[in-house]
């Protein structure tokens, strides 16, 4: 897309959060945008509310697709809220359903001023992963087995990646092929998963790598972003955070007296991860910066062991 695309694109996000929080009795007069990744984040001032508004999706997404899984975000949110774990929660100004508005859908959550003069420290974040999963370990709610993986969207990548060799290698994208197949068949199944780690228990887990989506708040640090809720090894929201975050998990793990992670599942996750971040690449024609990333994907994709260890 060009950068005029884009900017039509953000401006047609805004548009839509503007119109459906007006229409929510918000009053809305300087809409500024926080955030335009894969969502744009829009705050409706001077309505203390933000809104979320999907807008990169893979070719399938649906609006009932999106709404299912903004809906299971929601409820968690509230639950672990009503509970007093600190996270951005629902707006308590309008219902907290997913709104969709000109083909696009969205959510509302409560306005956090953020610090924006502190600097992330990943691993002390990671550090307070624990605490999450502590936290969100009785949730009752019903969530799918290990859905954050999303293999389907990691099958349709890795098909529409071999007309993108400017993206990925030839040589790569067969590794990333040979590698699903071994790992497809534990994501995609809950007894594939026990027979292939036995003894590692499931539960209800961030899904997204909880130690980059902590918002650092000017009344404090919250979690934030379940959009990818799951049910999974806690392994799940350690992926990708290096040795160094992994000991800080570790360390307050103990303290609480929770197990410390499984290097096994680690691997596996950590394996899995990348293939997502590899189907990810098809998504660059809507998120040009995807393209970017994809020149530093060999230099940390190779060295790790081919499929996390697994041998199918």
């Amino acid at each position: 897309m060009t950068p005029e695309q884009l900017a039509d694109r953000t401006a047609r996000a805004v548009d839509a959060a503007v119109r459906a929080g007006r229409t929510l009795g918000l009053t809305v007069t300087e809409p500024r945008v926080l955030h335009d990744v894969f969502s744009v984040v829009v705050h409706l001032a001077p309505a203390p509310v933000v809104a979320r508004v999907l807008t990169v999706l893979p070719h399938y997404a649906d609006l009932a697709g999106q709404a299912r899984r903004q809906r299971a975000e929601l409820d968690l949110a509230r639950w672990l809220a009503d509970r007093g774990t600190p996270v951005i929660p629902p707006s308590p100004l309008v219902p907290a359903e997913p709104v969709q508005c000109d083909g696009l859908s969205m959510t509302f959550w409560q306005f956090v001023a953020e610090d924006a003069d502190r600097e992330p420290d990943y691993v002390a974040n990671a550090g307070r992963v624990p605490e999450l999963h502590a936290a969100m370990r009785d949730y009752p709610g019903e969530l799918s087995y290990l859905s954050a993986a999303e293999p389907r969207f990691i099958d349709d990548g890795l098909v529409r990646l071999a007309d993108h060799p400017d993206l990925i290698d030839p040589a790569d994208l067969d590794r990333a092929r040979r590698e699903w197949q071994i790992l497809g068949p534990v994501v995609r199944d809950r007894a594939t998963f026990a027979r292939t780690f036995p003894g590692i228990e499931l539960q209800p887990v961030h899904g997204d790598c909880p130690a980059v989506n902590i918002f650092p708040g000017v009344d404090g640090d919250r979690y934030a972003d379940f959009e990818m809720v799951t049910l999974g090894p806690v392994e799940w929201d350690l992926a990708g955070v290096g040795p160094d975050g992994a000991a800080a998990y570790d360390r307050e793990a103990q303290r609480r007296g929770m197990r410390r992670l499984d290097r096994d599942v680690l691997r596996f996750v950590d394996a899995v991860g990348m293939l997502r971040f590899v189907a990810a690449l098809a998504l660059a024609p809507q998120l040009p910066l995807l393209a970017e990333a994809a020149r530093t994907l060999p230099e940390q994709w190779r060295p790790m062991p081919f499929a996390g260890g697994l041998t199918g």
